[in-house]
């Protein structure tokens, strides 16, 4: 079996933060609680999201659910664990982690520095956030998942981002 005749997979990191945010009301911008949905359920309210996977299968994790103001040492160490372990599989093309954004530059940075060549296979990191809540009338979660998923499916991306 060749590389290319592997079916490739994309995964989802979920870490909380306002992507994954509710408020009482859809109207509500600024009274939401930080995470609050599963990031299994997060990607199965993304219309269109297939589309951009196109045929790579999709696979979630949460790996923290919290604010991320309240990001820690601890759970950087965890979420770093956890991406070595996927970027080693073979079939995974790349890992997209939903994150908050009050500290989204220093898990980017976080990863960059201590994430090796070798251990990210030249495969693609990408964070990605949202200013609203998933509860919002207008989420920009969905469609800024779906940009993080597109770079992950791009032939020579690589490194970490943040999109």
């Amino acid at each position: 079996m060749t590389a290319s005749s592997i079916s490739k997979k994309v995964v989802v990191l979920g870490t909380g933060g306002t992507i994954a945010g509710t408020a009482s009301s859809a109207r509500d911008n600024i009274g939401y609680t930080a995470a609050q949905v599963d990031v299994d359920q997060l990607l199965s309210e993304i219309p269109g999201l297939d589309g951009v996977l196109a045929g790579r299968s999709l696979i979630a994790e949460q790996v923290a659910q919290l604010d991320s103001k309240d990001m820690s040492f601890e759970v950087w160490l965890h979420l770093r664990a956890r991406v070595i372990h996927h970027l080693a599989q073979v079939d995974v093309a790349g890992v997209v982690i939903t994150h908050g954004t009050d500290t989204l530059e220093e898990t980017a940075f976080f990863l960059h520095s201590t994430l090796s060549n070798d251990e990210r296979q030249g495969k693609p990191v990408v964070l990605t956030c949202a200013m609203r809540p998933a509860s919002a009338l207008t989420p920009d979660g969905p469609q800024n998942v779906m940009d993080a998923v597109a770079v992950v499916c791009t032939p020579g991306a690589s490194g970490v981002v943040a999109v």
